[in-house]
């Protein structure tokens, strides 16, 4: 299709090549329905035969499924070689295991929340002092990290059977943007000997859009180069990555938006189908609506670190912002606005924005 009635403003994220998946509802009829993106449009497809569109301003966004499992990996390798330096050394900087699987964990569905959500800073435990007792209160280290996702679709598989490698990607129903916001201080804490617990279960945001892998396919990239070989079960031929500019911005409360990463899906080391095989390889039965994450997507540039962490370099270099504000970790008031876009041959594909304010931790009492 290349011509409607519906206007499309140029640069729009969502032109008819796009047409992505939402949940919306009005005022005037407050129950949740699907919808397509169409420009500034939402077009209610539970009425498309005789509803015009309704203009994006007067809806609400809602998630865009029922998220049944949530798993995030941890797939980009320059984001965990920082984190590995940061902690054990350039020498030990991965894991023995990270070239040869696709590290993960499974997270909290039930904390996933759309853009525009506010997140409450947590309360836990933490340890400022090695040697010394932990003490309780409320995180002092507040980072996102700039991930995407994509939503399970098509047939899955039954308990005890397996999605074999080069028939993943019909288990791939489109993509969203991602922030899966973490408490590092907790997390130091807590995450040996089981991983993250607490530090990741406080709020996950995603955009309301899923972007159909159809629409992709034009910014289709080879795959990241990987070395070792894999193990044949992780083998595939198919190219499954994609040309994805991603942008997150920090705006203060009561100041400007600053952008301060510019990253892209690209550098993702572990594709969407390798992350199918391996989850489903012991028998793990997905199913559609299941959401699955790609861990923070880092860059080979440090304007292109996809957390705090990274770009403050665990709080030893300030963030510059505008208005002569800096950050090391995020502040109370402080908004991360994370967009990103596709755009080639005069052609451009959008995924809205994942945004959310983050308000202050709620007083223990006890």
């Amino acid at each position: 299709m290349s011509v409607s009635f519906v206007d499309v403003p140029k640069g729009s994220d969502f032109p008819l090549q796009n047409l992505p998946y939402g949940v919306f509802s009005t005022q005037s009829n407050p129950g949740k329905r699907l919808c397509v993106a169409i420009g500034n449009n939402v077009l209610d497809l539970s009425g498309v035969a005789h509803l015009y569109p309704a203009q994006v301003q007067e809806v609400e966004m809602h998630l865009p499924a029922d998220i049944g499992d949530y798993t995030d990996f941890y797939s980009s390798i320059h984001h965990a070689t920082n984190v590995g330096i940061m902690f054990r050394g350039k020498e030990n900087a991965l894991m023995p295991n990270w070239r040869h699987i696709p590290v993960g964990y499974h997270g909290r569905a039930s904390s996933v929340v759309v853009s525009g959500t506010p997140i409450r800073r947590p309360l836990g435990q933490t340890l400022p002092v090695d040697g010394q007792p932990p003490v309780f209160g409320a995180c002092k280290l507040f980072d996102f990290e700039l991930e995407m996702a994509f939503f399970v679709g098509g047939p899955g598989n039954k308990l005890g059977e397996r999605v074999p490698v080069e028939e993943a990607w019909k288990n791939v129903f489109g993509f969203t943007i991602m922030n899966d916001w973490s408490a590092r201080d907790i997390q130091k804490w807590e995450y040996i000997p089981l991983g993250p617990f607490t530090a990741k279960n406080l709020g996950t945001t995603i955009s309301p859009w899923i972007i159909p892998v159809e629409a992709l396919e034009p910014f289709i990239v080879n795959n990241y180069a990987q070395d070792p070989q894999v193990l044949p079960y992780l083998k595939h031929d198919k190219s499954f990555n994609f040309d994805i500019n991603l942008l997150v911005s920090l705006k203060p409360e009561h100041a400007e938006e600053t952008l301060i990463c510019k990253s892209n899906y690209k550098y993702l080391y572990w594709t969407a189908m390798q992350q199918i095989a391996h989850h489903t390889v012991t028998g793990c039965n997905i199913r559609p609506g299941d959401l699955m994450a790609s861990g923070t997507i880092s860059g080979e540039t440090e304007d292109s670190f996809g957390s705090m962490l990274e770009l403050s370099w665990r709080g030893t270099k300030p963030v510059q912002l505008n208005g002569n504000l800096t950050r090391k970790f995020i502040e109370d008031g402080d908004e991360i606005i994370i967009r990103g876009y596709c755009e080639r041959n005069g052609l451009r594909i959008g995924f809205g924005e994942c945004r959310g304010k983050v308000l202050p931790a709620i007083p223990f009492k006890k």
